[in-house]
C-alpha cells in the first residue's frame, strides 16, 4: 500500500484511501455500507475522514475480497468469527510481498 514511509496521519481523505487501495471511491463508500467495522468520520461538509483503524480494516477487506476472492457475505462473516486472525493473516501476507519486491530487486541489480 503506498502509505510505507509516510508518517501516520490521522486522516485521510476517500481519495486517499482509494488509490492507497487501487480502487474507485465508490468501492470504498459500497464497502462502508456493507461493513460496519467501517466508521469514517464526516466533515461538516459531509466529507469522509478515514482513521488509520479505518484503513487498517479496509486492508483486511480488501485482502479477503479482491486477494481471496471471498463474496462479501463470506467476508463478512471471516471478519465477525475471527477478526485478529483475519488481521493477522494480511498483515503476513503485506509482509511477505514486501519481502518478494526485495528479492526481485536484489535479482535485477544481479
Amino acid at each position: 500500500m503506498a502509505l510505507d514511509g509516510d508518517i501516520e496521519r490521522r486522516y485521510y481523505t476517500i481519495g486517499e484511501v482509494a488509490r492507497m487501495f487501487e480502487v474507485n471511491t465508490s468501492l470504498i463508500r459500497f464497502w462502508e455500507k456493507e461493513f460496519d467495522v467501517l466508521k469514517p468520520k464526516k466533515n461538516k461538509k459531509g466529507n469522509r475522514l478515514f482513521t488509520q483503524k479505518d484503513v487498517e480494516n479496509l486492508k483486511v477487506i480488501h485482502h479477503l475480497v479482491k486477494e481471496r476472492g471471498f463474496t462479501l457475505k463470506g467476508a463478512q462473516t471471516k471478519m465477525r468469527q475471527n477478526m485478529d486472525d483475519t488481521a493477522k493473516t494480511t498483515e503476513v501476507v503485506d509482509k511477505l510481498k514486501a519481502i518478494k519486491q526485495a528479492l526481485l530487486e536484489i535479482k535485477r541489480e544481479l
